[in-house]
This record gives C-alpha cells, sequence and structure tokens, in this order.
C-alpha cells in the first residue's frame, strides 16, 4: 500500500510549540489526509539493487548512517523514517534525520518505510507532504529533533553480544576472508564460454584477492570415508522420484517470491522471540542457499532466492537462526567465547558439529527428510580432488540433469583453483555429511538442549563443560523444546536414509 500524506501545519508559532517540543507524541488520523501515487516508488523504496534486496529487521541504530548533511546546509527539506519490527501490533516510527530550509514556501518531503508484527511485508510505504507556511530553525532546537525516536516500550533490544567482541569479529572477518576470497570474480564470464563449449571448456577463474597457496593446500584434502552412504542416500532419492529435479519440485515445492521469503521469515522469527535482532538480505548471488554472519556488528542473514522453496526456507531457518545464530549467542555467555579460552579449556574443534546439527535441523519435520544436499556435496568434492571441472560437470550428471544445478555445485567444488583443468577441491563442502553422520552415531549420548546451551562446542565436549558453563540468558530454538519428539525426528532421518545404528558404529 503506497499512500501520500499531508500534514496540515498551523500558524508559525504553533508549529514551533507543538511540532518542535513535543517529541513523544503521536500522529492523530485526523492530521492527515490521503491520496494516491504511483505504485512504481514501492520498488525505489524497498530495492537497494537489482540483485540484492534489504529487508530491514533491526533497531534505528543502523538505520540513515549514510546520510551525513548538516541540518542547516541545502534547500532540500527531507526526513527519512524507518520503523523496526516489535513486539506491538501495530507499526511505529522513528524520525530519524531532520533537513530544514531558510524560507521560500517550498514543499517538505519524507520517505518512510513502515511495518509492523501482524502483516506481510511490504507492510505500507508514506510520501509524506507537509504544507504550510515555512519557519527557521535555530541550533537551540536540534537536539530535540533528534530525540524524535522509537520509545523505549517499543524497541527490540538485540542480544547481547557484547562478550570478547573484538575475537569474535576477528575469528568472523578470517572466515569471511577466506570464503569470500575463493569466490571467483569472472564466474559468468566462465559460465559463458563453458555452456558455449558443450561443456568441455575447464574454466579459468579469477579472483579479487587470491587466496595464498598454502592455505588452499589445507582445503584440498577429500576424504572417501562416508562415499558409500553419500552415493547410496542419494540413489535412493533417484529411485523415489526419478530424478534430483522431481525431487526437488516435490519435496522443495515453487520457488518463493522476496515478499514471501520476508513473511516467512518474519513468522519464524516470532517463533523464536528474535524479531528485530537480525538484519536479512535477499539476494541472487551466493553460492549457498543462506549464510548467517556478522556484518558492521549486526547479525546478518542472506538467503539465495534462487534456492528458497516454499517447503525448505523453514528448514534453512532452523540451519541458520536456530542452528548458528543461537549456538554463537549462547557461545557469547561461555568462558571459551574467546580464542585464548578455547585454548585453556581445550576444545575440540567446533566442526564437523556445528555444520552437522545445523544440517540435520535442515531436514528436521520434512516429510521426506532425504539427506541429499548433504550427500551431494560430499561427493562432488571427492570427485573434484580427482577430476577436472569439464569432467566433474559430466560424472554429476548421474545425479542431477539439469546444468545449471551441476555448474553451482563444479563451482563450489573448485573454488580456490584457478586452472580448473587440473584436479583439486575445496573441501569444506564434506563437513555437512561428517557431521551429521557423527551426531547420528552418538544421538542417544547426546544432550541436545546442553549442547545448543554450550555455544560452539562440539558434542564430544559437552560432559567435560557442562559443569564450567554459564547457563544465564540461554537461548534454545522452540524446535528443540520437545525432547520426545525431537528424538523420533532423528530417528526418522535415519529409516528414511537407511542409515543404521550397526553401520555407524562400523564406520564411525
Amino acid at each position: 500500500l503506497i499512500k501520500s500524506v499531508k500534514l496540515h501545519w498551523p500558524e508559525v508559532e504553533m508549529s514551533k510549540k507543538y511540532i518542535l517540543h513535543s517529541t513523544d507524541k503521536a500522529l492523530s488520523p485526523s492530521q492527515v489526509c490521503l491520496e494516491k501515487i504511483s505504485s512504481s516508488v514501492l520498488k525505489d523504496l524497498f530495492s537497494t539493487g537489482s540483485s540484492n534486496h534489504n529487508i530491514l529487521l533491526q533497531t534505528e541504530k543502523e538505520e540513515c548512517e549514510s546520510s551525513k548533511q548538516s541540518l542547516y546546509k541545502g534547500p532540500k527539506t527531507s526526513v527519512r523514517c524507518v520503523a523496526t519490527l516489535g513486539k506491538r501490533n501495530h507499526p511505529s516510527m522513528a524520525l530519524k534525520k531532520v533537513h530544514a530550509q531558510d524560507g521560500g514556501g517550498k514543499t517538505t518531503q519524507t520517505n518512510c518505510v513502515l511495518s509492523g508484527t501482524n502483516s506481510s511485508f511490504p507492510k505500507s510505504a508514506w510520501n509524506i507532504t507537509v504544507v504550510g507556511s515555512t519557519m527557521g530553525l535555530t541550533p537551540h532546537t536540534v537536539p530535540q529533533l533528534r530525540k524524535m525516536r522509537i520509545p523505549n516500550s517499543l524497541r527490540t533490544k538485540l542480544p547481547s553480544l557484547h562478550k570478547a567482541p573484538i575475537t569474535r569479529e576477528v575469528e568472523n572477518a578470517k572466515k569471511l576472508c577466506i570464503l569470500t576470497a575463493i569466490k571467483p570474480s569472472n564466474v559468468e564470464k566462465e559460465k559463458a564460454k563453458f555452456f558455449s563449449s558443450d561443456f568441455s571448456y575447464n574454466p579459468q577463474f579469477e579472483y579479487s584477492n587470491p587466496v595464498s597457496p598454502l592455505v588452499l593446500a589445507r582445503h584440498n584434502n577429500a576424504s572417501d570415508r562416508f562415499l558409500t552412504q553419500a552415493v547410496h542416500i542419494m540413489e535412493l532419492a533417484l529411485q523415489r522420484y526419478g530424478s534430483y529435479e522431481k525431487f526437488e519440485q516435490v519435496t522443495g515445492g515453487n520457488l518463493l517470491t522476496k515478499s514471501r521469503i520476508w513473511h516467512n521469515v518474519k513468522k519464524y522469527m516470532e517463533k523464536e522471540g528474535c524479531m528485530g535482532e537480525i538484519v536479512v538480505q535477499v539476494t541472487d548471488d551466493l553460492l549457498s542457499r543462506a549464510s548467517m554472519t556478522i556484518t558492521n556488528s549486526r547479525p546478518t542473514l542472506t538467503i539465495n532466492i534462487s534456492t528458497a522453496r516454499e517447503h525448505w526456507l523453514e528448514g534453512m531457518l532452523r540451519h541458520e537462526i536456530g542452528t548458528h545464530y543461537f549456538r554463537g549467542i549462547n557461545n557469547s555467555h561461555q568462558p571459551w567465547s574467546s580464542s585464548a579460552g578455547r585454548k585453556k579449556h581445550n576444545l575440540k574443534p567446533l566442526n564437523p558439529t556445528e555444520e552437522g546439527l545445523a544440517s540435520i535441523h535442515s531436514v528436521l519435520f520434512r516429510k521426506d527428510p532425504t539427506l541429499w544436499r548433504a550427500a551431494l556435496l560430499y561427493y562432488t568434492v571427492y570427485q573434484a580432488s580427482h577430476m577436472s571441472f569439464s569432467q566433474l560437470f559430466h560424472n554429476l550428471g548421474c545425479f542431477v540433469q539439469d546444468p545449471n544445478t551441476r555448474w553451482d555445485y563444479c563451482v563450489r567444488a573448485k573454488r580456490g583453483q584457478t586452472d580448473t583443468a587440473q584436479p583439486g577441491c575445496f573441501s569444506k563442502d564434506q563437513v555437512y555429511l561428517d557431521g551429521i553422520l557423527k551426531i547420528l552415531r552418538y544421538r542417544d549420548k547426546i544432550n541436545f538442549p546442553l549442547l545448543m546451551a554450550l555455544g560452539k562446542v562440539s558434542f564430544e565436549d559437552v560432559d567435560r563443560l557442562k559443569a564450567l558453563a554459564q547457563m544465564d540468558n540461554i537461548r534454545i530454538p522452540h524446535f528443540m523444546q520437545d525432547q520426545a519428539k525431537y528424538a523420533e525426528q532423528l530417528t526418522k532421518i535415519m529409516v528414511v536414509n537407511q542409515l543404521t545404528d550397526e553401520k555407524l558404529k562400523t564406520i564411525i
């Protein structure tokens, strides 16, 4: 809904008294009149580019930071407003920056983004026009205007992330550094060459900030430990559905629009009680289906719109928010929240437990919790370590027909390489199936709520660390509250993927 609002100011002296000095009074409905404007404005209000769509789910601290003009400069008068998604059933508005004029009687305009917790995105967008006589603003009025923000009762507070902030951001930066650095900068150009060559050309990838060969070498060790299980899981899916594409359509459902993604994300956050804590971005420029990172000290969830399907989206949210985000919050309260703390307590690496647990949560409660993606990633990495890009692409044809899907999996496995005619892989993607199978192997012995509460720790360290844990302000996701139901779902995953305790005990 897009509307234009005209605010009719009273006499000048009344404006100074009641507009500038009553910052915490709400605007009466009788003070506005509405008229339709072009619907094309919606795209400008909610889009930040052709391939990136930002959904603001944060408090007002981060809004309008890019606006650096003086309150006394320039002929324009503008106010930019952004409403945070709080816990009330109505939208709230925060006035962030005001640019005033000194005369002339020109129109004053404001662009606002409003949203509330009781409706789906986009709630409404308003174009506000202030009509009436002008007035000058003197410096002493500025502090009052700058205080026109959301009342404390309507704000959504961020979780406490103050412990060991430097260490966590450094660790996160390292992770982002390699994952960003190994993403080729010429993917689309090389894809065009590859497709025009009838899939025989081996892409020559370029990188804006190449990773050193020594670092790449550490991630070039593929394992075949669970290769048999990976192949068997995919073969079962092909027997049931005939092809991966059919499996994707039947179990995943239709692709979602940006507005439906937002609606579902909002609904999930309400269930987890984390509304307003996370910045959400939707993009089509992501190798994975989603990622949870800390960007500018804010938790940020980025969702790949090209893979966001109706029946899979909540599983992705359980993966990113219910697992990675909540374990990160819980970890910040623990004595091992820093690198020094992890060394002091002799913690094992957080993976494969971290990604294994998150991957289990991705398929939890699905009608068919086939572990296809984890299996295909494991298999692709192993084959990439022995094959060229072109060979790998053709090899995957026995499991995936769609060339675009195969291309994406090959790029993930070959990222970091320059000449993909050579055997080689980025082995990180094997961690998902590795972690899943190890957790399922010991599922009857793992205290899953405690594993969540202790933060970024391996399931092998839980019993040793529980006496040292700080249990105040711990966050446990809603889907883990009923442990009997949770255990039933783990058993269902075992059955559907034809995994047995006997077999797991022999390989783990």
